[in-house]
């Protein structure tokens, strides 16, 4: 009886044995054929990310804002939709030209700018001037002048708004700009939209910078510098493509669908200087520019009450993103004002 029972032992043992290693070797083939479909540089995860922090902001009419981690295949950590610093107390909330979320539905700059009154300055430079930037973006923003935090915004989703934040600083000096493309579903760039539950969701952000005599000195376009952290949804590794610094993915389907569990997203490591003036961006790309109609705003009050500004006649600001304002979902963008 004994040696019956020492076999049994033994025979489950070994098929044990046998089905952690068909698991292990289950893993190490679908990493190997991840390696073997991709050549670039990013981490690369699959699935969803686990929740880390539900509704960081509230919205009557809103989608949820929430925060997740993924581990890629390299065992790195990785925040989605981005580390930001909504949270974070000491990173001053830009003032709202436009916030129905709050009731600050307001139909004209001029009123926006009489509700707002004195705006809270960040002082950069003692001796500088006072500059004005107005800012609308699809959908979240922290904005930084000389490396010093100067305005986030206020919603990190929907609905959608449009900020105003004001700095004193002496010329020339850099602007540089988290912007990320919040989403419903974390880790793989998507919300349920148009009919799908997996509906890959797009970006854009346009500003414009002013002085204190109400006269233009700089808008988003061409010449602002961009580059992707963090793109997503992936349906096929072989579809993105690098050359130097330029991170292309205009090749992939961004259909979506009703499952999102197989898809993939690419992440790199931001630079922990990014925002600072000495900080070489030399090899980013510039930034690619996108029409309203693209980035669908022509319905949102948030940006056509305030055309006057954004759309200014002699100086149309345009909206910017990198390469791909779907799949890419954390851009940083730099320019600086002489």
């Amino acid at each position: 009886m004994k040696h019956t029972f020492y076999l049994l032992i033994s025979i489950a043992f070994i098929i044990s044995c046998a089905d952690n290693k068909t698991k292990t070797k289950s893993a190490q083939d679908s990493t190997a054929e991840i390696a073997v479909d991709y050549k670039g540089t990013a981490s690369i995860t699959q699935g969803i990310a686990t929740t880390t922090a539900e509704d960081i902001y509230t919205c009557e009419r809103g989608r949820k804002t929430d925060v997740g981690e993924i581990t890629s295949t390299d065992g790195k950590k990785w925040v989605v939709p981005a580390a930001t610093n909504y949270t974070n107390t000491t990173f001053p909330f830009a003032a709202d030209l436009f916030n129905s979320c709050e009731e600050k539905k307001y139909a004209s700059p001029q009123e926006a700018l009489s509700a707002i009154g004195t705006p809270n300055t960040i002082e950069i430079d003692e001796d500088g001037d006072v500059f004005t930037a107005y800012i609308f973006a699809d959908n979240y923003f922290e904005m930084y002048v000389n490396g010093v935090a100067v305005g986030k915004d206020k919603v990190p989703f929907t609905e959608f708004n449009s900020s105003v934040v004001s700095f004193k600083v002496q010329k020339p000096f850099t602007i540089a700009m988290k912007l990320v493309d919040w989403e419903e579903h974390l880790g793989v760039g998507c919300e349920a939209n148009r009919g799908k539950d997996f509906h890959a969701g797009d970006g854009g952000m346009v500003a414009v910078i002013k002085d204190t005599e109400n006269n233009i000195i700089a808008t988003t376009d061409e010449k602002w510098k961009a580059q992707t952290y963090y793109t997503a949804p992936i349906t096929d590794l072989s579809c993105v493509s690098e050359d130097g610094a330029y991170r292309y993915s205009e090749n992939c389907d961004t259909s979506g669908g009703q499952d999102g569990s197989e898809f993939y997203a690419l992440h790199w490591e931001l630079p922990n200087d990014w925002m600072k003036t000495d900080f070489d961006d030399t090899n980013w790309p510039n930034a690619s520019t996108y029409t309203n109609s693209t980035i669908g705003v022509n319905n949102k009050p948030a940006y056509t009450n305030f055309t006057s500004i954004f759309d200014d006649a002699k100086d149309d600001a345009q909206f910017i993103w990198s390469t791909n304002v779907v799949l890419d979902n954390e851009v940083l963008v730099r320019y600086t004002i002489n």
